[in-house]
């Protein structure tokens, strides 16, 4: 975004307007079934199954491959979609620029995101972070030659985003395979790949739809900017402050991530009173995220916009919604945190449902009123998120609290059972019946 912002306003624009369609397109649907894995590896590791992760791995990796034709074949038509959206045409063909240099991340997401969870379940971190690093710290260099030095403009922003992430997944890849940390729960490929994905897809389509439902608010009011007046503006402020928000939401997602990895450890394990006092510790921790982050956005509303632009009308759309922004923060974060704790427990749908009913019944409605009928503009669209995170975070803090913590342990004995059986068994009706009760 502060390359983008250093080419200009438009650029800014297109940037923030392709990035918000990768989102909902590929970006969102591949995190969102991948993590249909994470508590299938947590609790068989709980369970002291490992070898059924890297069966798991490798089915989820196929998965993925094969769910990035059809996007990819999506983002090569981008062009028609926006036009029929009412965007842009000069802002639209940049934009498109944009995604055809992002396509390679298709593909390296693909293993990246299984992989992190693979290790994730296991409680092994230093190789992520250590990847993770790599890819940053080369971020902004591969970034000042392709587009200061090699004037790529909008397409090298865009191969740089691909080129660091390819750094991360090598990195990644030669640290699990020098380090021998594979070993433990590794089996070589075979047909049984291919076979036996019902448990898999069973909570992978669930996840992609609660991550896509949360993830698609976002970039669907990036779309809605471009119909207000003054749409270079509106676009660009909004893709400043969602990046903003994603930079504070790396806390509470990795708080998350992280007692995802506790609970399905706990419940495999068959301790259902350990599982509960780690989802209550996470999520008065939350708590103390959520109030930080609003400290923090609310200091910053007249300083943040300054490094990305010097648009006098960027930089007051922004000043005037990071309060607001701040304020949907004390939501987010237990509402993510409490995502990680039913999704530990392997219950995806509920997030779906809570996502579906939180930011479309009620914060799409709001946004949407406030900011076209009322005339309250743009920042009406953020105050449709605030309700929509308070009506989250209320819905998700109910159904953490009322999780009955023994029949989840029960339950998981269940899960890993069929999963770490064969393809015969992987549809075994046990496991069906018990995913339906809990719902």
């Amino acid at each position: 975004m502060l390359f983008l912002g250093h080419l200009g306003d438009t650029q800014l624009a297109a940037g923030s307007l392709a990035i918000a369609f990768a989102n909902i397109t590929g970006y969102s649907v591949l995190s969102g079934l991948a993590l249909g894995m994470e508590p299938l590896c947590s609790q068989a590791f709980g369970a002291n199954r490992p070898k059924l992760l890297s069966l798991t791995l490798q089915r989820c990796i196929l998965f993925l491959l094969f769910s990035s034709l059809p996007i990819t074949f999506l983002w090569l038509n981008i062009s028609n979609i926006l036009i029929f959206l009412h965007q842009d045409h000069q802002i639209t063909r940049l934009a498109r620029t944009y995604l055809i240099f992002s396509l390679p991340e298709l593909f390296t997401n693909s293993f990246i995101h299984p992989l992190r969870i693979y290790l994730r379940a296991q409680g092994i971190t230093l190789p992520l972070t250590l990847a993770t690093l790599a890819g940053t710290l080369l971020h902004l260099p591969i970034n000042y030659f392709f587009v200061i030095k090699f004037r790529l403009g909008v397409a090298g922003v865009a191969a740089s985003a691909a080129t660091s992430n390819a750094v991360v997944l090598i990195t990644l890849v030669l640290y699990i395979w020098l380090s021998g940390l594979y070993k433990a729960t590794w089996t070589e490929p075979t047909r049984e790949c291919f076979t036996g994905w019902g448990p898999l897809i069973k909570l992978a389509a669930p996840s992609c739809v609660s991550v896509c439902l949360e993830w698609w608010w976002y970039e669907i009011v990036i779309v809605l900017c471009g119909l207000l007046i003054d749409p270079k503006a509106t676009v660009a402020s909004m893709g400043v402050l969602i990046q903003t928000t994603s930079l504070l939401y790396i806390f509470p997602s990795s708080l998350g991530f992280g007692v995802s990895t506790r609970v399905g450890h706990e419940l495999g394990a068959n301790r259902p009173e350990k599982a509960r006092l780690s989802a209550m510790v996470s999520i008065f921790v939350a708590g103390v995220m959520g109030l930080t982050a609003m400290v923090f956005a609310t200091s910053i509303r007249d300083l943040w916009g300054r490094m990305f632009t010097d648009d006098i009308q960027i930089l007051r759309l922004t000043s005037a919604a990071l309060p607001i922004l701040g304020l949907c923060e004390l939501g987010n974060c237990p509402q993510t945190v409490g995502c990680g704790v039913v999704r530990g427990t392997a219950r995806p749908s509920i997030a779906a449902n809570v996502n579906l009913s939180a930011f479309y019944v009620v914060g799409m409605p709001v946004a949407v009123g406030l900011g076209f009928w009322v005339g309250v503009g743009f920042c009406g669209f953020w105050i449709g998120l605030l309700t929509a995170q308070v009506c989250c975070a209320g819905l998700m803090l109910y159904v953490v609290g009322t999780t009955d913590w023994k029949f989840q342990a029960v339950r998981a004995q269940f899960l890993t059972c069929a999963g770490a059986c064969g393809e015969k068994d992987n549809e075994k009706e046990p496991l069906i019946c018990v995913t339906v009760t809990s719902s």
